[in-house]
């Protein structure tokens, strides 16, 4: 078995090329990396992947900028193995990464995706643990062992805040086949995914080993788009979304989680200063909607 690594590539040059290294750097040989470059205005990091010469490598320049979600759909669509990994080009992988996950795997044939431990690491590579990544780590369950999540617990816990990394997951293929990425979303797109395989009775598989790196960054388009409130305009909808779907599973606990949304309602009022000091009258009036509206 080998696991295929997604790379969507539109960013730092420098980053990427590190985030590649990463890669190629595994213990466990056994993986394919594709970089699905974004028409980056630059074409020499494309030419530097090209060169590496490594049968493992693939590069794929798309003929027209297709956006976070239309990338990210062509990744799946480019999948060949049975698991895969939608990689930030500017994360990194820990030299057993490939080896803990396929180890996992084996362990749990069928899982519909698997969460290993992470680092949060700031621009520089530096380990970091700004507000957003405390948040993730006071809602992430704790467990010393491999763990499988499920059913309506595992929603409330994604639900109150989603503590995983989108980018570190590993993903069943044909799991994420079956359902895609939603194409009205681009921030919460990971968590409306998971929220679809889990109410279909799919699992987690959360693994306690730290075995990925994850850079946060205000370049990131969580970052701005939190800062003029379009991402609370996509969460609010999604939110509303979900709790429907849940009454109608009958997953109460969820249902009121999802209604509720506290940890996505701080996170804008977090915001709101920021949106205060600049006059950004829309941001405002976003931020100031999400934090109150249904309550």
């Amino acid at each position: 078995m080998t696991i295929d690594i997604m790379m969507p590539f539109y960013g730092d040059p420098g980053l990427f090329r590190a985030a590649v290294e990463s890669v190629l750097a595994q213990t466990d040989p056994r993986w394919r990396l594709v970089v699905v470059d974004d028409v980056y205005p630059d074409t020499a990091p494309g030419e530097w992947v090209a060169s590496l010469g490594d049968p493992r490598v693939e590069y794929v320049r798309n003929e027209v900028n297709l956006g976070v979600n239309g990338n990210f759909s062509k990744c799946v669509r480019l999948v060949s193995a049975d698991y895969f990994v939608l990689m930030g080009c500017d994360d990194l992988m820990e030299p057993g990464y490939v080896a803990s996950m396929l180890a996992a795997i084996e362990t749990h044939p069928g899982a519909a995706y698997l969460q290993p431990g992470v680092t949060v690491i700031d621009d520089d590579g530096a380990p970091a643990m700004p507000l957003a990544d405390r948040v993730k780590s006071w809602y992430r369950p704790r467990r010393r062992e491999a763990t499988v999540l499920t059913g309506q617990r595992l929603a409330v816990s994604l639900l109150r805040g989603n503590w995983t990394y989108f980018p570190s997951i590993c993903w069943r293929t044909d799991t994420v086949r079956e359902y895609g990425f939603d194409a009205s979303f681009d921030v919460v797109l990971d968590l409306a995914l998971q929220l679809d395989i889990v109410l279909d009775g799919g699992d987690l598989v959360l693994l306690p080993e730290h075995t990925f790196c994850y850079r946060r960054h205000e370049g990131s388009v969580s970052s701005w788009t939190a800062q003029d409130g379009t991402r609370f305009d996509e969460e609010r909808a999604f939110f509303l979304d979900v709790k429907r779907r849940l009454r109608a599973r009958g997953w109460r606990s969820a249902a009121r989680v999802a209604s509720a949304h506290v940890s996505s309602r701080l996170n804008a009022a977090t915001r709101l200063p920021a949106a205060l000091s600049t006059r950004d009258g829309a941001g405002i009036r976003s931020l100031l909607t999400h934090v109150f509206r249904g309550w």
